[in-house]
């Protein structure tokens, strides 16, 4: 390009292209993400030796993290959410994390929301798969927080972290973890159970990269209420396959009473809940911090468009 035509008046426009546009909103969100590290923790701000300007990032807190746990009548389950969390607050010291439920235990999730006003949130789902609590009962709940400005992360699940902890509980459980004669072996997924079919589909994808995470042994789908194989008909249709040595992988964020009911249908060794495992406190941080971005692209897309529209 000559130094004539880039003196052409169309380059006084805010954004005048496409590229320009992709420039812009890359730049920013290249800029939020420079400061997460890969295991989801923030890196310190660089020192300022001058104020901010208003509004801009530097000034701005960080959206508090609402994590959205079902809730359930067994004790355990809030004591580990709570753990959970905790794991999540070491890992990215500063930001807001809060607890509200679906159900079950305090505090519900209303009541958090409204104890946030009008602050900036991000609310993070504790569950495994797309269902009604992720598509009616969160967004609901968000609308009716009306002074709140709230974004809805993904669900868990399906994701590589997740597996990894399905991995390294079954390994805690004693699964070996130096590949050996798997010709024997299986694993059942053990879920919760939804009549949404994008809940079976997001279970049956886990179930698939969790036996490529253990070498191609097979691992299949189970339910403990809603839908079909319940355990003991999964148990029964591996060994038919002459698959006799099954472990459970238990397919619940915490203890609960469905929990409970498919460890107690293993027939051998059966994982504990994800719970509080290092890759879950990651990926909770994770999709956090893509609810954020995909905010931030769709702000920026938004804004630009206005501004190409009155140019």
């Amino acid at each position: 390009m000559t130094e004539s035509a880039s003196a052409q008046p169309r380059e006084s426009l805010p954004l005048d292209s496409t590229a320009q546009l992709l420039t812009r909103i890359t730049a920013q969100l290249g800029a939020q993400l420079s400061h997460v590290s890969l295991n989801g923790t923030r890196r310190p701000m660089p020192h300022r030796t001058g104020g901010s300007a208003p509004g801009s990032a530097a000034s701005t807190r960080a959206p508090a993290l609402v994590a959205v746990a079902h809730g359930s009548r067994d004790p355990q389950a809030l004591r580990t959410v709570m753990k959970l969390l905790d794991r999540v607050r070491e890992l990215r010291p500063g930001l807001d994390v809060r607890l509200g439920h679906i159900e079950l235990n305090e505090p519900l999730l209303p009541a958090t929301l409204s104890g946030l006003g009008s602050a900036d949130t991000v609310l993070v789902p504790l569950l495994l798969g797309r269902g009604h609590h992720v598509k009616r009962d969160i967004p609901e709940a968000a609308a009716a927080a009306r002074a709140l400005r709230a974004t809805i992360a993904a669900p868990l699940g399906p994701h590589p972290l997740l597996v990894e902890a399905l991995y390294g509980r079954l390994v805690e459980a004693g699964w070996p973890a130096e590949e050996g004669d798997g010709r024997g072996s299986a694993v059942i997924l053990a879920a919760a159970g939804s009549r949404d079919p994008d809940s079976a589909a997001d279970t049956r994808r886990t179930a698939r990269m969790l036996s490529e995470r253990l070498g191609g042994v097979p691992v299949v789908p189970a339910y403990a209420s809603a839908t079909a194989p319940t355990v003991p008909v999964a148990v029964r249709a591996l060994a038919a396959r002459g698959r006799h040595r099954v472990a459970v992988a238990s397919y619940f964020t915490a203890p609960g009473r469905f929990a409970t009911a498919v460890a107690a249908a293993a027939p051998g060794t059966a994982a504990a809940p994800l719970g509080a495992h290092p890759a879950m406190a990651r990926l909770l941080l994770h999709r956090y911090d893509q609810a954020l971005t995909g905010a931030l692209l769709a702000h920026e897309v938004a804004k630009n468009d206005h501004l190409l529209a009155s140019a």
